[in-house]
C-alpha cells in the first residue's frame, strides 16, 4: 500500500476517534452504481463511466453518501472498523475505503461535496479549469487520466502530454493531443511542469508517483476526503 493511501486512512482514523464510529454498531455499505446514477444524462457519451470502463462506488454512512471510481466493483456491508481493516490489496478494497472515506467526513461536514456531478456539469465544470491552474503558472501540464472535457479545456491554454490506462485510448488523438500509454508516466512528469492528475489514482495506488517536487492538482470526486485531510490540490468543483 502506497504512502499516500496509508497517510489518509491514519488521518481518516484521528478525525473519527473523538465520535467512537469504531465501536458503534454502524452499517457501511458500498455497490457499484450504474452509469445514469453516476453521472445522468450528460450531453456527450465519450465518458469511461457510461463507456463501461470504470464505475463508481457508493458508501452510505448513516444515511450520507459517498463515492469513488474503480475498475473493480463488488458488494459490501460491514462496520466502519471492518472497512479500515479491510487489506487494501484491491481497486476494490481500496474503492470501498475510499467511498467510505468520502461518506463520513460529508457526515461530519469536513467536506461539503462527495458525489460525482451528473447531467450538463461536465461541460460546465471545464470552462473553470484555467483560473484554478493559472496560480501555479504552468506552461506545460501533464495530465494523467483522460477526462474529455477537461482535457478540452486544458489543451486550449496550455500544451499538454496525456496518459491513459483505458487500450482503447492510447495512441488516439483526443483534442489534437495523441493519449498515451500509462507507461509514459514518468517521462510525462519530467517534461511537465503542473501535474494534472484524476483522483482515482488513489484507489488504483498510482497516486505516489505524482507527488513529486512539482505542484500537482487532483481531479474527481474520488479524491474529495483525501484532499481535505492532506491538503492536496484538488479541483472539482461541481461535485455534488
Amino acid at each position: 500500500m502506497g504512502i499516500i493511501l496509508t497517510r489518509m486512512a491514519e488521518a481518516f482514523e484521528k478525525v473519527i476517534t473523538p465520535h467512537d464510529f469504531l465501536r458503534e454498531p454502524v452499517s457501511v455499505v458500498a455497490r457499484p452504481l450504474t452509469a445514469e446514477e453516476a453521472i445522468g444524462r450528460p450531453e456527450h457519451d465519450d465518458y469511461p463511466l457510461l463507456k463501461g470502463k470504470e464505475r463508481m462506488m457508493e458508501a452510505r454512512f448513516k444515511g450520507v453518501p459517498g463515492q469513488a471510481y474503480t475498475d473493480q466493483v463488488g458488494n459490501f456491508e460491514g462496520t466502519l472498523e471492518d472497512v479500515l481493516n479491510l487489506s487494501r490489496d484491491s481497486n476494490y478494497h481500496r474503492a470501498v475505503l475510499v467511498a467510505t472515506v468520502n461518506a463520513v467526513l460529508r457526515y461530519l461536514k469536513v467536506i461539503d461535496k462527495s458525489c460525482h456531478c451528473k447531467d450538463k456539469d461536465p461541460v460546465l465544470c471545464a470552462p473553470s479549469l484555467k483560473a484554478a491552474l493559472i496560480p501555479f503558472s504552468p506552461v506545460k501540464v501533464g495530465m494523467i487520466g483522460h477526462q474529455p472535457r477537461l482535457l478540452e479545456a486544458v489543451s486550449r491554454d496550455f500544451e499538454v502530454r496525456i496518459c491513459d490506462r483505458d487500450p482503447d485510448q492510447i495512441y488516439q488523438k483526443r483534442s489534437n493531443v495523441v493519449i498515451e500509454p500509462p507507461e509514459a508516466y514518468e517521462g510525462i512528469v519530467a517534461w511537465c511542469d503542473l501535474i494534472f492528475a484524476t483522483g482515482t489514482t488513489l484507489v488504483n495506488d498510482t497516486i505516489d508517483a505524482f507527488i513529486t517536487d512539482k505542484p500537482a492538482v487532483f481531479y474527481g470526486i474520488t479524491i474529495s476526503g483525501a484532499a481535505k485531510l492532506l491538503g492536496l490540490n484538488h479541483y472539482c468543483p461541481l461535485g455534488r
